[in-house]
């Protein structure tokens, strides 16, 4: 009996492990066939109990269900396997077949042999049990593995949210080094998504159109500060070097799949839609979609937002700008788009770029995080900040005063002025470079006292630069001979500077005026002082006057040649610094050689008296003396300079040599006529200049 009952119930486990296996897709067949399975056992039972027939009487029908559930089960079965929706489960579809037949020959033999039922069906279920643990081994482990690729790419989008917030920062950082980039990622940003929105984006393809825009820029942390923050226009290198930006953006965000558009973006926000641009030269729809709409909105952007090289445009003028090149720089489509949001004033965007929203869904402590990066990278910008300034002087330097300058210009109507100290490298070559320190740093000290409104810097060496904000030309004109007069009262104290002297050259500004055009003025209003006398200060409209009435009056070679006169007329001997000295020395030695020309080289010393101290002061009245001496003594047609803080060099010009002793003991004579001490006495040696000197030829007094 309880053979027969085993045979009619093994469809039922059968067809529940093979729904299991095949998660449930021929459910309704193998419900319906547990159904037939327990109406045949439940009718069989009641004809077995009431009498009316047994159970081998019923078999036959126990048997076709049996059957019918093993060629369902193995059609079922194949049809997943071929549909690849179940995977490595032959272990499983042999188990099956094992009960199976098991079952059938259970079925054939109760006919046959009593004393074995039930063996075979038990190897059967054993077989099947055996299968089905190992089968639930296996998928304990593919969900482990499932759970760890799981955990893995959650890790994984983690860190890329949080490289994506550290390279926004760092954007960010890069963007606050310069006024005038200052937001520009977050404007483009807000720009680029007003047209997508346009195009009927979804919401999540904005948000990675925004976050893409963002990026666009990081590239420039490649690019050299004194290049990207530049006042004046880049010169062909320069912009040369500024165009690998792209390609460098390229490369760093290449490996982020999160957003997989930001390094099209990055590369190719600068290609042009004629084919063009850089750095691929890509053409109409071959450029990224994204890359195209970030094109309008940085350059709009560009064009809206003051530079240093010049203020922002007007509406009309960017309107203009982009119906003239739509269709050649930019997306004609895309930028009619635009040009409505533009003409409809729909652009307001928010200017909160300091504090931008969640968008990626940052945990707490990626927040921590990227406050952390942010609070280094401004520490870093503080510490470079620092690094701009001249230590000797205390005044900006050249990067950072240009900057600071032309923002100054942008802002407010004024004058800028140019100033060059004279000498400087005739203090150096005669008392060395800390007498020149002491000079450079008096001229600092007192264009800082100047007036707490001017912009001030050090452009290199001896040239210094000032914006005085709302200045006239009457009150810049005071304050800048205030200046020289409180550096004449000041040089006066220190015997070592006193050559130094100061030239000026200025430029009335507007807010209109770029400030490389302003420069270049002031700087040839200085090279015109310095032309005509140096210690002085000149306007560059008062030369533009003078060069106008100069072009009118219509000059001949005459009136020039008697200008030159007039504007190298001197007395006494020419003075020269020692480069100059030496090249009028080369000149004379050539041509003394050629013309068999008498010249002579003098070297004069000042010796020191015996058992006498020598101080600096002593030594410089005694050397003004002498130079005043050899002023008066000489002709015009000679030439001197003042070699060392003890020492002066002549060139006498074709002179009688027998009269040299009487030259040099006439200068001696006025010399101890001024210099009442004696305490250094001057002593002289000369030699006839010619291509090669000997020895025996210098003769010493």
């Amino acid at each position: 009996m309880l053979c027969f009952v085993m045979i009619m119930l093994v469809p039922i486990p059968v067809l529940f492990y093979a729904d299991s296996v095949q998660q449930g897709r021929y459910h309704k067949l193998h419900q319906a066939l547990v159904y037939i399975a327990v109406i045949n056992f439940t009718v069989c039972t009641i004809l077995h109990v009431t009498g009316i027939a047994d159970y081998i009487e019923t078999l036959p029908i126990s048997q076709i269900i049996l059957g019918v559930t093993f060629v369902s089960t193995f059609i079922t079965f194949y049809k997943c396997m071929k549909q690849g929706t179940i995977r490595s489960d032959r272990l499983t579809l042999i188990g099956l077949s094992a009960v199976m037949i098991s079952a059938i020959v259970e079925g054939l033999s109760v006919y046959f042999v009593v004393s074995i039922s039930g063996m075979f069906t038990g190897i059967g279920m054993i077989i099947l049990l055996f299968i089905a643990v190992l089968r639930t081994i296996r998928n304990v482990h593919n969900m482990e593995v499932q759970r760890q690729q799981r955990a893995l790419e959650k890790r994984r989008q983690q860190t890329e949210r949080l490289s994506l917030q550290m390279m926004r920062t760092l954007a960010l950082t890069v963007e606050a080094k310069d006024e005038y980039t200052r937001g520009h990622s977050h404007r483009v940003a807000e720009y680029a998504a007003l047209i997508a929105k346009e195009l009927h984006w979804s919401p999540k393809e904005i948000l990675n159109l925004k976050y893409a825009a963002h990026l666009h820029d990081i590239g420039k942390v490649g690019i050299p500060d004194t290049i990207l923050n530049k006042p004046t226009r880049l010169t062909p290198e320069e912009y040369a070097v500024t165009k690998e930006h792209t390609v460098i953006g390229g490369e760093i965000l290449k490996n982020i799949t999160l957003l997989k558009q930001s390094a099209d973006v990055a590369r190719h926000h600068h290609e042009r839609y004629d084919g063009k641009g850089y750095p691929d030269g890509l053409k109409g729809t071959d450029i990224p979609l994204y890359a195209r709409i970030i094109t309008i909105a940085d350059s709009y952007d560009v064009m809206n937002t003051n530079h240093a090289c010049r203020n922002s445009l007007p509406e009309a003028s960017i309107i203009r700008e982009f119906r003239e090149n739509s269709g050649t720089q930019f997306d004609p489509e895309l930028t009619e788009i635009f040009l409505t949001l533009l003409e409809e004033h729909r652009l307001d965007i928010s200017s909160d770029y300091l504090h931008p929203e969640n968008d990626l869904g940052f945990t707490a402590i990626e927040n921590d995080i990227n406050r952390f990066i942010s609070n280094v990278m401004t520490t870093m910008k503080t510490h470079e900040d620092s690094e701009t300034y001249d230590f000797l002087t205390g005044l900006p330097m050249r990067s950072r005063g240009e900057k600071l300058v032309s923002q100054f210009m942008q802002k407010y109507d004024g004058c800028l002025v140019f100033i060059d100290m004279d000498n400087l490298k005739q203090i150096n070559d005669t008392h060395g470079h800390k007498a020149g320190d002491r000079s450079l740093k008096l001229l600092g000290t007192l264009l800082s006292d100047m007036t707490p409104d001017a912009v001030v810097c050090r452009l290199g060496g001896d040239e210094f630069l000032f914006f005085m904000p709302n200045a006239t030309e009457a009150t810049i004109t005071a304050q800048v001979h205030t200046l020289f007069d409180k550096f004449n009262a000041a040089k006066a104290k220190d015997i070592q500077i006193r050559s130094a002297s100061l030239s000026a050259g200025l430029c009335m500004t507007t807010t209109k005026d770029a400030y490389e055009d302003c420069y270049t003025k002031a700087d040839k209003a200085l090279y015109y002082v310095k032309q005509n006398g140096k210690g002085n200060l000149y306007f560059y409209h008062q030369l533009e006057q003078k060069l106008t009435s100069d072009s009118a009056i219509n000059k001949d070679l005459t009136l020039i040649a008697r200008s030159l006169r007039s504007s190298g007329d001197y007395s006494g001997a020419l003075d020269l610094d020692y480069r100059q000295f030496a090249k009028l020395y080369e000149y004379i030695n050539r041509l003394g050689s050629r013309h068999q020309y008498p010249c002579y080289l003098v070297m004069v010393t000042m010796k020191t008296a015996p058992e006498q101290m020598t101080y600096i002061e002593n030594i410089e009245e005694a050397m003004e003396c002498m130079k005043h001496s050899i002023h008066q003594s000489i002709r015009s047609v000679d030439i001197c300079t003042r070699y060392s803080s003890m020492q002066y060099l002549i060139i006498l010009f074709k002179p009688d040599e027998n009269y040299i002793p009487k030259i040099l003991n006439r200068i001696f004579a006025e010399y101890y006529k001024l210099y009442k001490k004696h305490n250094f006495m001057p002593g002289y040696e000369y030699l006839r200049i010619m291509d090669k000197p000997t020895t025996d030829e210098t003769r010493q007094r």
